[in-house]
């Protein structure tokens, strides 16, 4: 019976990506878009409504989405088969993709926050899956950074009270104060989900839930959400104010999380850093200007994230659940086919030709060559796409050239073909998918013109940093002296100590002053100041002051109940 739920899932799965890519290649065609508008329920003649809208855009993303999420499912009945629970694992994951289906359709702020809290909660189901201590606090760090983003759309959906209507096709240009706060709004909302400085935190510690889990919420779903989010509202950034700001952000958050990545250790922290580093390069590539090529990256990035993941996965499955990459090496020689799959989704990562990674991150960064944006941020382009190389061929190195460290009881074990089965689909996807979308999408596209030079520039960084990156691979950091060692590890590769700040700070404190925190952060201090704690101190005035006499000291917690309020009054 499990079985069979699971083959039903993958079937609807399959069949639902090839009906989407089909529309999305005939609407891409002919520059077609369908809004569906339906009725749910009409009492007393008060409708309530439910619109769906459907053009190039959704269907591409909804038909890759449901692709990858067809190949993690097949993946993790062989990587999750002894668990006792699979059926729930796989529904989960089913509902996680059914939430997102909600959000990429959506035309609205109210239905965009259903699909958003559904991501939010079932994420939350999934990193802590494994339900240990660790789960449960990055289950935790998860959950709270991404409520900050919910908070923020139900700020814009009261704010957007004020047009009449909460769809995204409204230009909100006639009032600029009210436009710039809705579109603060949204920029909020999209920087938690997408995990921008400070609310990168999150993405690393997120790597607790289950591989499969990591693969399908790392390249298409969870973290992508707030870049589709601002997609659909790329007119907020028309405001130079948040055009600024979210592009001084998303650049930092690149450069930052490619330093991170090149002195990590642990094998699916270092991909999520990356994954990190490409979210910064779509979200500053939309700040330019540029949407379709940001949109155009977030798939290409889809494919070949997935597959990096699943890899990852499958090396984890064979060494025993051993993740640091120090332990790893000689890879090659164990398992030459996932080798092959490896080091593919790598190169597609680093933009090498002609892979899916290369037509969009070549031509994101050749457009950025040709515009006239700022010198600096120019310069962090492409010191961050030079530090993607360096890691990951860090990476490559450690597991594949290096000497295998660990004892031959522990050897790699290459038995599971079901998963490098289903990978053979993603490899396909990285070799075929960028091209293929390329052809389709921009169908007129005018081209780029560059001097020969600035034409190999980028081919040229990529060289540069794949050699770094081998030799970097080959250093080591134990014969530092201790402040330099102690730099690279807590300043250089802790993400600028934003894990402190949001996770390790509570441990750091006394037990009283933990305690305080506890009591009026942790539990809410809107019980502390709310209707519960005024209950409680009446009720503490009142015990104190019954020896006076029980009609007097009614009286006296009238009295200070009428000033409490006057004096909450008079300050708003």
């Amino acid at each position: 019976m499990k079985l069979n739920t699971n083959i039903v899932i993958m079937t609807i799965l399959l069949i639902c990506s090839c009906y989407f890519f089909l529309f999305f290649v005939y609407m891409s065609l002919y520059s077609k878009s369908y809004l569906i508008d339906f009725e749910i329920f009409n009492i007393s003649g008060v409708s309530i409504n439910m619109c769906f809208y459907f053009d190039w855009m959704s269907s591409s993303f909804m038909s890759f989405v449901l692709l990858i999420s067809f190949v993690v499912v097949g993946y993790s009945i062989s990587y999750m088969g002894n668990d006792k629970y699979l059926s729930m694992f796989i529904l989960l994951v089913f509902f996680f993709v059914v939430s997102m289906m909600l959000l990429i359709i959506s035309p609205n702020l109210i239905s965009i926050l259903l699909g958003w809290d559904g991501l939010g909660l079932i994420s939350y189901c999934l990193v802590i899956y494994y339900q240990n201590i660790k789960s449960y606090n990055a289950g935790m760090v998860t959950a709270m950074t991404n409520r900050i983003g919910d908070v923020m759309i139900l700020m814009g959906i009261a704010w957007m009270l004020n047009f009449g209507s909460w769809n995204f096709g409204f230009y909100f240009l006639y009032e600029t104060e009210l436009y710039l706060l809705i579109g603060l709004f949204i920029v909020l909302a999209a920087m938690t989900k997408s995990a921008q400085i400070p609310f990168s935190s999150w993405l690393p510690a997120a790597m607790a839930a289950p591989t499969p889990v990591s693969a399908l919420v790392h390249s298409s779903t969870l973290v992508t959400a707030g870049v589709y989010l601002l997609i659909r509202f790329d007119y907020v950034l028309h405001y130079k104010l948040l055009h600024n700001f979210l592009l001084v952000i998303s650049v930092l958050t690149m450069f930052m999380s490619g330093v991170g990545a090149i002195f990590e250790y642990d094998l699916k922290k270092i991909i999520a850093l990356s994954t990190l580093s490409q979210l910064g390069l779509m979200i500053s590539t939309l700040c330019l200007g540029m949407t379709t090529f940001a949109f155009f990256h977030l798939l290409t990035h889809a494919l070949f994230k997935s597959l990096l993941f699943m890899c990852a996965g499958y090396i984890i499955h064979g060494m025993k659940d051993s993740q640091d990459i120090r332990f790893m090496g000689s890879l090659i020689k164990q398992s030459p086919l996932l080798s092959i799959y490896f080091n593919m989704s790598n190169l597609s990562l680093c933009g090498m030709p002609f892979l899916a990674g290369f037509y969009s991150k070549d031509l994101i960064l050749e457009s950025i060559l040709m515009s006239s944006s700022n010198s600096i941020i120019c310069f962090l382009y492409f010191l961050s796409t030079a530090f993607t190389v360096v890691y990951t061929f860090r990476l490559i190195y450690f597991s594949m050239i290096n000497n295998f460290k660990l004892m031959p009881y522990h050897c790699f074990n290459d038995e599971d073909y079901m998963m490098l089965y289903m990978m053979i689909i993603m490899v396909f996807m990285v070799i075929m998918g960028g091209s293929m979308l390329m052809w389709t999408m921009f169908i007129d596209f005018g081209g780029i013109i560059l001097s020969f030079w600035l034409k190999l520039f980028t081919l040229m960084v990529c060289l540069t940093g794949g050699v770094s990156g081998y030799f970097l691979g080959k250093i080591s950091f134990y014969s530092l002296s201790f402040p330099k060692k102690f730099f690279i590890k807590s300043f250089l590769g802790e993400m600028w100590f934003m894990p402190y700040v949001s996770t390790y700070m509570i441990n750091w404190m006394p037990m009283n002053s933990g305690y305080m925190y506890i009591k009026t952060m942790d539990l809410g201090w809107g019980e502390a100041l709310g209707g519960q704690g005024i209950f409680k101190g009446l009720v503490n005035l009142s015990k104190k002051s019954s020896d006076i006499g029980n009609e007097f000291s009614f009286y006296i917690v009238l009295f200070m109940y009428m000033l409490l309020w006057t004096m909450v009054f008079m300050l708003f």
